[in-house]
């Protein structure tokens, strides 16, 4: 959770091209040459994606902050673009600051992938896979043939509020989902995976390359379904790419068979890349990134903003991109945290009453946590998740900011059934100590080399991955469900 971005509004933009563009009517497919019906100019497609950029940057938290992996990642595009059938667009490559499964485009040359996705590829030859598929999405054209039929998620507010049903307080942020495509359609998709074939032969790899990417992408699919229904919990599955594909077996035919008919040489010894990849991608963070804050156990650490808090044991704590969402075993509780920059010459208890102004407050007080300054009010009847309830809501001022909590319970009247323990949590709450900051860094990537006695259940016994560890190291690896690795062979742990 990037707590470090104070939340603020966003000016967001139509999401069909304006009356101009629809004065394009047909133009030529990149792909086939062919007349393609579809209501906006590539000049159209790049501005609308250049405005959508910014807007991407702010619903996923910004690039990762590292120059080194997105020098190569861009590298790795650009080299693949130029085999494609749109080699004079310009094309920008991103690394997302999201341990999301993902990569997708807005059209336009625009491609993001994240770093979540990254930790479970394998070889440069897969990242050149991924990437080649969305530029085959580009390629296409599919961004705007999809905006031409109203398909594509619209640039639309998503006021996420602090359930006050505050109009100002709704009001604080609006996020874009331009670009959050949850996938093209069968066709397109095959389309993209075909295309993506070619430019992988073209870039020198073996185009089966896009088939591994799809095993290990399904393989984490799978085991992320069955995790979620253990765990009673919706499924997070990725959003973009291969994400609506057919099944596997109908799905791996087609892109064999386009892989098959490509022209050329075998590819069999073709050298993947593997272990260039593996080392570029070494220091990777597992889970959220320094800058995002890191859960260890039941606490939450963030180096950058220099704090610590515990949430109650059991409890389940989901670092989302804008704030930490706490919620009970029974699911009847919840607690959030997001921060904002306070006005100039404000106090924690004008900022909470001008935050609660349409709300009706009782049992206001000045509170101290930790030698930190707040104040806290409930609020009668809050628009909360539950429905109409009581909320408690907390502002505690550290280094310049706003910590703004808020719990509801549902069934609850006065006050909410779990007052008590938010309170206990908020009380938690405090700067780092000098000797916690080795805490607060991520869980990463870090690559070995396998030996003839290296078995993954004997690495999973040692790894700090506090779940599923076996598993998860698999997945890392494409060794899922039960392979091993090859002596000799450059495998990722997690440290």
């Amino acid at each position: 959770m990037p707590l470090k971005n104070s939340v603020r509004a966003v000016l967001l933009l139509a999401a069909l091209a304006g009356p101009a563009a629809l004065l394009s009517g047909c133009a030529s497919n990149p792909v086939t040459g062919r007349p393609d019906l579809v209501f906006q100019s590539e000049a159209g497609e790049i501005k609308r994606s250049k405005e959508v950029h910014p807007m991407i940057m702010q619903q996923f938290g910004g690039p990762y902050d590292d120059q080194q992996l997105q020098v190569y990642v861009n590298e790795v595009g650009q080299r693949t673009a130029k085999a494609s059938d749109r080699p004079e667009l310009e094309y920008h490559f991103m690394v997302l600051d999201s341990e999301d499964i993902n990569a997708f485009t807005t059209g336009g040359g625009y491609v993001y992938i994240t770093r979540g996705i990254m930790n479970y590829l394998n070889s440069e030859a897969e990242l050149a896979a991924v990437l080649g598929h969305e530029i085959g999405h580009v390629s296409a054209r599919h961004p705007v043939r999809q905006q031409s039929k109203s398909t594509l998620s619209n640039i639309g507010a998503a006021a996420v509020g602090l359930f006050t049903g505050s109009a100002d307080l709704a009001g604080l942020a609006n996020y874009a989902g331009a670009a959050l495509v949850s996938g093209y359609g069968r066709d397109q998709e095959l389309e993209a995976d075909r295309l993506g074939a070619k430019y992988l032969k073209n870039v020198g790899f073996a185009p089966t390359s896009m088939i591994d990417v799809v095993r290990l992408l399904k393989n984490q699919e799978m085991f992320e379904i069955a995790r979620a229904r253990e765990e009673k919990r919706e499924p997070r599955v990725y959003h973009g790419v291969f994400a609506t594909h057919p099944d596997n077996d109908e799905r791996l035919t087609e892109v064999v068979k386009a892989a098959e008919t490509l022209k050329g040489g075998p590819t069999d010894n073709l050298d993947p890349g593997r272990d260039k990849y593996l080392k570029a991608i070494e220091g990777l963070p597992m889970g959220p990134s320094r800058s995002q804050g890191v859960l260890k156990g039941n606490r939450f650490y963030h180096a950058d903003l220099g704090l610590t808090m515990a949430f109650p044991s059991g409890w389940t704590v989901e670092n989302q991109a804008d704030r930490l969402v706490a919620l009970s075993p029974q699911k009847d509780s919840v607690l959030q945290m997001q921060t904002q920059a306070p006005p100039p010459n404000t106090g924690p208890r004008e900022f909470l009453s001008r935050l609660l102004a349409r709300s009706s407050a009782a049992q206001s007080e000045a509170i101290e946590v930790n030698g930190l300054q707040g104040y806290t009010a409930v609020v009668r009847a809050a628009n909360t998740p539950f429905g109409l309830m009581p909320a408690r809501y907390v502002v505690l001022y550290h280094n310049n900011l706003a910590y703004i909590f808020a719990g509801a319970t549902k069934g609850s009247s006065g006050t909410p059934k779990a007052d008590p323990l938010f309170m206990s949590t908020v009380k938690t709450f405090r700067r780092l100590k000098q000797n916690e900051f080795a805490l607060a860094e991520p869980y990463k990537i870090k690559t070995i080399r396998a030996t003839e006695t290296t078995r993954i259940a004997d690495l999973a016994k040692t790894s700090p991955l506090p779940t599923y560890a076996e598993q998860q190291l698999r997945l890392l690896n494409d060794l899922y469900p039960n392979k091993e690795p090859q002596p000799g062979q450059l495998i990722k742990i997690v440290q």
